[in-house]
C-alpha cells in the first residue's frame, strides 16, 4: 500500500460517514412523510365515502324537491279550481240577490196597496193575505230553475 492509497482508503471513509449522517438526518424527514402519507390514505377512504354520501343526499334532496313541486302544482290546480267555482256562486249568488230584491221590492208594493173589501173577507180573519207571497216564491222559484238550466 501506498500513501496515495491510505488517503484515497480516508478520503473514502470520510464520505461514506458524511452519507451515513445524511441518512441519519434524513430519516426523521421519512418518517414524517410516511406518517404524513398513511393519514393522507385514511382520508382518502374518508372523503370518498362523505362524497359518495353527499352524491346520495343530493339527489334524496331533488326527488323531494321534484315532489314538492308535483304537490305544489296540485294545489294550485286545486286552489284555481275552487277559484273559478267560487267566482261562478259568487255570480249566481249575485244573480238571486237582485232577483229576490225585485221580488221583495214587488211583494212589499202588493202589501202596502190597499186592499179591497172582498180580498179581506176572503183572508178569513183580517190578516193580510199570502197571495203576493204565493206569487212572489213561485216567480222565485222559477228564476232558479231558468238560472240552473242556464
Amino acid at each position: 500500500m501506498t500513501i496515495a492509497d491510505l488517503g484515497f482508503d480516508h478520503l473514502r471513509w470520510l464520505v461514506e460517514a458524511l452519507l451515513l449522517l445524511l441518512i441519519v438526518a434524513a430519516l426523521p424527514t421519512a418518517i414524517r412523510l410516511d406518517r404524513a402519507l398513511s393519514a393522507l390514505r385514511r382520508d382518502r377512504g374518508a372523503l370518498a365515502e362523505s362524497t359518495r354520501s353527499f352524491a346520495e343526499a343530493t339527489r334524496e334532496a331533488e326527488q323531494v324537491i321534484a315532489r314538492l313541486r308535483n304537490a305544489a302544482d296540485g294545489a294550485g290546480r286545486g286552489v284555481a279550481e275552487q277559484v273559478r267555482i267560487a267566482t261562478t256562486l259568487r255570480e249566481d249568488l249575485r244573480f238571486l240577490s237582485e232577483r229576490a230584491e225585485t221580488l221583495a221590492d214587488r211583494l212589499e208594493a202588493g202589501l202596502r196597496a190597499p186592499r179591497t173589501e172582498p180580498e179581506a173577507a176572503a183572508s178569513g180573519s183580517g190578516q193580510v193575505t199570502s197571495l203576493p207571497r204565493a206569487r212572489a216564491e213561485a216567480e222565485l222559484l222559477r228564476a232558479l230553475g231558468r238560472r240552473r238550466e242556464a
